[in-house]
């Protein structure tokens, strides 16, 4: 089964193609969409779009996993932002039907980590270990897309 998993943002989003076949995970794509901040704001998210329509086509995932927003009350307009890049990424599921699934970063980490509340280089090392990538990658925002990814191949399975 093919998990696609994307941390989205509208200056750069993550995501990372998995193959899950029962307990053996491999890395089919990872990498980052990035936007100037200098473009306006449809222009971006149209990159967004255009972008994660093409991820579908090349990789076929089963299914496409999100991180549900965490808005924090002191910075309201930070959800506002990766809202807007959110729901395109909504619409390119739904414009090519596949499935979305989305888990709060808690839930992330305890499937990954085994604790709801690790550390960013905690999942890091864990991702590249589970992957068994050669060197971690330079973005956060990737590790996080692949986490999504591979917490899903567990959490999923429970789930069916």
């Amino acid at each position: 089964m093919v998990i696609l998993g994307i941390d989205p943002a509208l200056t750069i989003t993550g995501y990372g193609a998995i193959d899950a076949c029962g307990n053996n995970l491999s890395l089919i794509e990872a990498g980052i969409i990035a936007t100037r901040a200098l473009d306006p704001i449809p222009k971006r998210l149209d990159k967004i779009y255009q972008a994660i329509i093409r991820l579908i086509e090349d990789t076929r995932p089963s299914c496409l996993v999100l991180e549900k927003i965490y808005a924090h009350y002191r910075h309201p307009t930070t959800s506002y932002i990766l809202g807007q890049a959110r729901g395109v990424i909504c619409l390119a599921c739904a414009t090519k039907n596949i499935p979305l699934v989305e888990y709060g970063a808690t839930r992330m980490k305890k499937a990954i980590v085994g604790h709801g509340l690790a550390s960013k280089a905690q999942v890091q090392r864990m991702v590249v270990s589970m992957l068994k990538l050669k060197n971690i990658p330079k973005y956060t925002d990737v590790t996080d897309a692949l986490a999504l990814a591979i917490a899903h191949s567990y959490i999923g399975r429970k789930i069916i």
